[in-house]
């Protein structure tokens, strides 16, 4: 099984995650492979710097994740590149990994999963909601501006349109109890449609 898992910023897709992963299932964070092997690989961060120049470059020789998330949310063209250049990159790691062992049940967490039309890839899309309050409390809890985490919400499709896409919604402008639960109810039901 091959669930695609997204939502809006701030939603609570990684405390989804982390419940799918106690019920057993690999669980793969795609922003966690942007992080780990995507930014830090030469030939990125190469295009970078051809890009917008040597101050996307931080004295450690790694990526100003800052200063890219500066330019590439407030630029649409800049973040339509940008994606051009992470995205196909991720898609590639991950999709090796799910070959590698088909038989296992996969979450796929991945924030722009219909952004970037990867919504046919996957067996079911699940996708974590929340109110606009609770996502912009939990994005500036992150150390951002209220205005930055509106730019990123804003860059998103709006969580309404995720939402009416996705096979199965999660709720989460509650507890993380209550998510988990909501976690734990869908993948029973999930494993019953595969069964």
């Amino acid at each position: 099984m091959l669930i695609g898992l997204t939502g809006g910023i701030g939603c609570g897709k990684s405390t989804a995650a982390a419940a799918f992963a106690q019920l057993g299932f690999r669980v793969r964070d795609t922003d966690r492979i942007v992080r780990e092997q995507v930014l830090t690989a030469r030939e990125v961060l190469d295009e970078a710097q051809a890009r917008w120049g040597a101050g996307v470059i931080a004295g450690d020789g790694a990526l100003d994740r800052a200063k890219v998330g500066e330019i590439v949310f407030a630029d649409a063209r800049e973040r339509s590149w940008w994606e051009g250049v992470v995205h196909p990159r991720v898609g590639k790691i991950w999709r090796g990994e799910v070959a590698a062992e088909p038989q296992a049940e996969w979450v796929v967490e991945i924030p722009l999963l219909f952004e970037a039309g990867l919504e046919k890839g996957f067996d079911f899309i699940v996708c974590v909601g929340a109110n606009h309050t609770t996502q912009l409390a939990r994005v500036t809890a992150r150390g951002i501006t209220q205005a930055q985490a509106e730019l990123r919400i804003a860059s998103q499709l709006p969580l309404e349109k995720k939402l009416s896409f996705a096979h199965v919604v999660l709720w989460n402008s509650g507890s993380e109890a209550f998510l988990q639960a909501q976690v734990a109810e869908c993948a029973r039901r999930l494993r019953g449609v595969r069964g």
